[in-house]
This record gives C-alpha cells, structure tokens and sequence, in this order.
C-alpha cells in the first residue's frame, strides 16, 4: 500500500538523496538510522561503479576476466570490480549481518573484525555487464531484508525470504546519467547524480507508471522456445489479435535499462519460460524481488504468470523466475492469458 506521508519538496528545492534520507527517518521516530546508514553507503557504492563504468574503455578494464561465475555466465572485469566495491562499501559499517552478490556461490558473511547489524542485502553489481563493451546502460540493483534468525551472524534463511519481506530495494542505472532509484515502502523515488559535485539530487520523487504504456520489453529470439500462451500473449501485446493497441518493442538487452524507461514510459518487460530455460532466466532474489517492490510502489505490478513475484517463497539462493513486470494493465493481460499456475489465488495487489 502507497504510504501518503512522504515529504514534499518544491520544484525549486534543491534535495540530496542524504537530506531525503534523513527526512525519511523523522517521519518514523522508532527508526535507528541503521537502514539510512545502508543506504548512504550504496549511494556512495554506486558513484564508485559509475566512475569505473564512464572509464571502462580508457582503465583497460572492458572485456572478459576470464571466469565464469555461479550462473555459469562469463564475468567481466567490471562485473567483479563492481562486485567488490560494493562489498567493501558495506561490510565495515555494522549494518549488515551478511550478503548475497550474484556473483558469488554462497553466503557472504561480515569478516569477524566488524560488527554485525540486523540487516542482510542481496544485490546484483552490474546488471547487463555483457554490453557494456558496446556502450549499452548497465546497473546495480539491491534488496535490504531484516534478519530473522537468532544468531548473532546471517544465515540462509534470512537470504531466503519472499519479497513481500524487504524492507528496501533500488537500482542504479548507469547511462547517459546515472541515476539511483529505490524505495523504503513509501513510494519510489529517483535521484540523478551530478557530476560537478559528485552528490545524487532529487529529480523523480514519487514515481508514477502509467496504468497501461507503450512499450514491450521482450527478447523475441525465443520466440520458437516459447509455449504457444505466450505466443499468443505477444501477438496480443503487438495488436495482431485485434484487442488492444499495438505497443512499440524496445528491447536493450539490459534489464535496468529496460526496466527504468517503462517504469518511466510505461509498458511491460517480459521474460517467459521457455524450454531452453523451464523456470525462467531472472534471478528472484536478485532482480525480480527488488524491482517488484519498487514498480508496486509506482502503481505498477510483477507477476511470473501466475503468482506475485514479491508472495513466492524461495528455497534456492540463486533461483530463477520467469518475469512480467511493469504497468499494471499490461501484467494483468499477462495475467488473464497465460495458464494459472498451483497458486494462482495469490494477488497483484501491492502492500
């Protein structure tokens, strides 16, 4: 559920995500500043990757690192570069009680040097690093969970919670400007970075999706691996059925990027199963959890064809999901078309 008592600024005001930060904080005077202080130093993080990424192609850090991660995917340098900033700008500040990266097999936990917080955060670090060699936007996208367990450092069960349970999540889009969006459940917000003096401004507060947008996001070289639902599901989307407006696809081949214009635009991303890939692509507790938060707090809705991304339970730190998400109107059509699955009775209502 949108919350209504969100700060306003007026459009002269001149707002640093730090001061809308604070600002946050006052509206709930039970808060210990713990979770600003995570999202201070992802801030910080994410103009440290935003630096590599603009001089990816002077630092001789383009191309593959020659290793190939737990998605048995080729990580770039930049994937694992970004993979370790992020790392080091929140494991010291006690905020944390252990992280999940993409990237990595399993568990990260706080080395025994630093205190451990009643947080755990999942993140991918670069998101769409397979183009950054052809300048294609790439980014960062994170969730904040509270722990659950009693002892003093995370465990799994902390990582493995359903998405209704976060407490924030984000992305950073990193393009012709960098820009960080995230959301706390009181609506979803964008700030822009300003380059002359390195701080992220407030430039989309209270984001809005459109109820129905333009725009497919879909990779259509599956189109031979998809069912025929979701054939179907396309055609009605492209207005080949003759019950809708044809939408325009774009499709970078980013996830942020293509998320981040529709979220904006309106319209649908969409990422079925198919039978090269039977559970989906898309990382659950990485990509989809976080970005469903944030489109439903937008008004938008994420659904893997049957089921709320943010109500399905997860069991496996690295599970995959099919993804449809974006304007409400257009993942409801997905909805309505595609097969119910076991648990279909669960909604798209936001929280």
């Amino acid at each position: 559920m949108r919350m209504s008592n969100v700060v306003k600024h007026t459009a002269t005001s001149v707002v640093t995500i730090e001061r809308f930060i604070i600002e946050q904080e006052k509206l709930h005077p039970a808060a210990t500043g713990e979770l600003s202080g995570l999202l201070y130093d992802l801030a910080l993080a994410a103009k440290m990757i935003a630096n590599k990424v603009r001089s990816a192609g002077l630092a001789d850090i383009l191309g593959s690192a020659e290793n190939i991660n737990v998605q048995g995917e080729t990580q770039q340098k930049l994937d694992v570069i970004a993979n370790e900033i992020v790392i080091k700008a929140v494991d010291h500040g006690g905020r944390l009680c252990a992280l999940a990266s993409e990237e990595e097999p399993g568990i990260i936990q706080i080395p025994d040097n630093f205190k451990c917080g009643k947080y755990c955060l999942l993140f991918d670090p670069l998101d769409g690093s397979s183009n950054i060699d052809v300048n294609v936007p790439v980014g960062t996208i994170f969730s904040v969970v509270r722990k659950v367990s009693s002892g003093s450092r995370g465990e799994m069960q902390d990582m493995l919670q359903a998405g209704r349970n976060q407490v924030a999540a984000g992305y950073v889009i990193y393009g012709s400007s960098t820009m960080l969006v995230y959301t706390t459940g009181q609506g979803a917000h964008g700030f822009t970075l300003d380059p002359q003096i390195g701080e992220f401004l407030l430039s989309h507060p209270n984001i809005t999706t459109p109820r129905s947008g333009r725009y497919l996001s879909v990779n259509d070289s599956y189109e031979a691996l998809w069912s025929e639902d979701v054939r179907g599901l396309m055609r009605r989307y492209r207005g080949l059925d003759g019950e809708r407006a044809a939408m325009s696809v774009r499709y970078v081949g980013s996830l942020v990027a293509d998320f981040h214009r529709n979220l904006l635009g309106g319209g649908i991303f969409a990422y079925p199963a198919n039978q090269k890939n039977p559970s989906g692509k898309l990382r659950l507790l990485y990509e989809a959890n976080p970005l469903a938060f944030i489109v439903e707090q937008a008004g938008g809705a994420a659904t893997d064809g049957g089921r709320r991304i943010l109500d399905i339970e997860p069991t496996d730190l690295h599970q995959r999901t099919p993804l449809y998400i974006g304007s409400r109107g257009d993942v409801e059509i997905a909805q309505s078309v595609l097969p119910q699955q076991a648990n279909e009775e669960m909604p798209l209502a936001a929280r």
